[in-house]
């Protein structure tokens, strides 16, 4: 079982790993670094120069090991450990003939619960997409921006119109989609901690799910002082590449449901870590998945084994913005099931249960991500 090679591929806009054994085993992982994906494959070729010769069975070891050889870390380089820890469990699932959930704890569950994407640029569309999604057997979304994205060129709002106006959406959707389907609200880290309080006490009356990262990933005691003011539960922990980042929020009481990035937080085995932190503290985990089929794969093998899962993110896309709904990158893997009345079943094949089509580099070659910064009317710049 010695590592005989380690690959960075670009397909698309996703960065995989490709790890290869001696005895020809194949085992696939997805960097969640989605900004710095560059950075992120730069990472993977000097851990995989590490990696070469040794064990692929070792990956408690070797988990410690690329991230405390020389003790820096950051997104770009946990991005690439989480690829490579989440190829190393499909590898040894493959192996023993299991699949990976059987291998960390075995289910919990048989299928989890999912939460659509709705995104929209007018209070229209976002109506309109809601339900559709609710008539697709939805039962809860998220990704919902009640600020919108009308203004992506030039932002600016007074404070009474940009509360009242975002309030407004979260009371029409409500109205719109009934006490049926859950509103998991999304702020994309855009708002002030005097703006977070008052738009969350705003949103109350219409029983939000959570409220998700209404400040930037760094303000963590500014995060917990937003929780001792609201009623509405936090969800953050997108940005967090570590479970030292989740252990000082939970510590302030600062978040209800932690939202690890399975591609960024140290793979499988990292986000085993942070369940159990919160398990401990009696809160539930929301897996964060912006990407391809694959972290999402690697989730619900995350979902199905641990007692404190809450509901996943499935990122499908939007037929306003997009013009379909299937999820992005859905053509480049072989097999994939599709929700049914809003939950997915656990795979049950050996390893992740998913593999790229034949010839995946060069049927879908790389999209590069420019650094863009949405501007605010004065000149300055906003979160997007």
């Amino acid at each position: 079982m010695k590592i005989k090679s380690v690959n960075p591929i670009f397909a698309d806009r996703f960065l995989y790993v490709e790890i290869v054994t001696e005895n020809g085993l194949r085992g696939i992982g997805e960097s969640g670094a989605w900004g710095q994906l560059e950075a992120s494959a730069a990472a993977i070729v000097k851990c995989g120069e590490y990696l070469v010769g040794r064990d692929a069975r070792q990956i408690e070891h070797h988990w410690n090991v690329l991230q405390r050889a020389n003790h820096f870390t950051g997104t770009a380089i946990m991005g690439a450990v989480s690829a490579i820890d989440i190829a190393l469990w499909d590898i040894k699932g493959k192996a023993l003939g299991v699949p990976v959930h059987e291998l960390i704890g075995g289910r919990m569950r048989d299928k989890v619960r999912l939460y659509g994407h709705v995104k929209a640029r007018t209070r229209a569309e976002m109506i309109d997409e809601a339900l559709l999604r609710k008539e697709q057997g939805f039962t809860a979304l998220g990704h919902l921006n009640p600020f919108l994205d009308e203004d992506y060129e030039q932002y600016f709002r007074p404070h009474a119109r940009k509360m009242e106006d975002a309030v407004e959406v979260v009371r029409m959707l409500r109205e719109a989609l009934g006490p049926d389907v859950d509103l998991c609200i999304e702020l994309h880290r855009r708002l002030s901690p005097a703006e977070a309080v008052t738009f969350g006490r705003g949103i109350e009356p219409y029983f939000p799910m959570f409220y998700e990262d209404p400040l930037k990933p760094t303000g963590i005691d500014a995060m917990a002082w937003v929780a001792d003011h609201i009623p509405v539960p936090i969800a953050t922990g997108e940005r967090f590449f570590n479970m030292h980042l989740f252990q000082s929020i939970i510590g302030r009481r600062g978040v209800q449901f932690l939202r690890p990035s399975i591609g960024l937080c140290g793979g499988i085995t990292g986000a085993k870590k942070i369940a159990a932190l919160a398990e401990a503290n009696d809160m539930e985990v929301v897996p964060h998945n912006p990407l391809s089929p694959l972290n999402l794969i690697a989730e619900l093998h995350l979902d199905a084994s641990i007692p404190n899962f809450a509901i996943q993110e499935y990122p499908s896309s939007s037929k306003n913005l997009h013009g379909t709904t299937q999820l992005p990158g859905r053509e480049m893997f072989s097999e994939f099931a599709e929700p049914v009345r809003g939950f997915l079943e656990i795979p049950t094949a050996p390893g992740l249960g998913i593999e790229f089509v034949p010839d995946v580099e060069k049927r879908f070659p790389k999209v590069d991500r420019p650094l863009t910064m949405r501007p605010h009317l004065d000149g300055s710049v906003i979160e997007q």
